[in-house]
């Protein structure tokens, strides 16, 4: 077996929480563990709030743990953002280059791109009119036609696969599987049990910033369920 791109022990993030009387801290992420390896996908889970978002941001280096260990093989990372950098009065044209350089590609590459961003995003002419004019799921659909131009070892997906229609999901979805079949390491973060069944194989299941399980797909998917209709202390 080949060693962790990344591995995290007990990791813990807090952010400044105030309060009426005083201040304090609120801890997003409290007591989390996990390992990833070479073209591992792994399903982040667990109920709103739970701290998964905020896992991701310290997989892709954006939040420095404030307790525990992380340590990371040279590998990149990336987090697929949508809109990342999109400015409201400039065209669906220049905010895909602005949004490209954002995620780190080189101008020239992202210009080069900018045929397969517009054909992938749909838009037709919109690409050129400025976004102010887009409806909420044009935009969302031209940030995945930017994001999806990375090419990172790491890919770290956030909640970004109900794009757009029906169609617009499953062309998106078909991306991200080519990218998997090319073997990129993937951490998904999604609600969606099929999505997240199609695409991942091991799966970490996150409640209250605490890791509770980590391991092969169907059996934390089924040690989920088992706390969702039979919670602690319930009947």
């Amino acid at each position: 077996m080949s060693a962790p791109l990344i591995e995290l022990e007990h990791v813990g993030v807090a952010f400044s929480a105030q309060r009426r009387v005083g201040s304090g801290k609120f801890w997003a992420l409290e007591d989390v563990s996990l390992s990833l390896r070479q073209g591992e996908r792994l399903g982040v889970i667990g109920r709103n709030g739970a701290g998964k978002s905020t896992l991701l941001r310290v997989l892709a280096g954006i939040l420095r743990p404030d307790r525990g260990q992380m340590r990371r093989d040279r590998v990149s990372c990336q987090l697929l953002s949508l809109a990342l950098g999109f400015t409201p009065y400039l065209s669906g044209r220049d905010n895909a280059i602005l949004s490209g350089l954002m995620i780190g590609l080189r101008q020239r590459e992202i210009i080069a791109r900018l045929p397969a961003i517009k054909e992938f995003s749909e838009l037709g002419d919109f690409f050129e009119q400025p976004i102010a004019s887009y409806s909420s799921g044009m935009v969302m659909r031209l940030g995945f036609s930017v994001a999806i131009q990375a090419e990172p070892d790491v890919l770290l997906i956030d909640e970004v696969l109900a794009v757009g229609d029906a169609e617009f999901q499953e062309k998106s979805g078909a991306a991200l599987r080519e990218r998997m079949r090319q073997g990129h390491t993937v951490v998904l973060v999604s609600h969606d049990e099929t999505q997240v069944s199609a695409l991942c194989d091991r799966l970490l299941w996150v409640e209250h910033g605490r890791s509770v399980r980590e391991g092969p797909r169907d059996e934390v998917f089924a040690a989920y369920h088992d706390e969702l209709v039979h919670p602690e202390g319930g009947a």
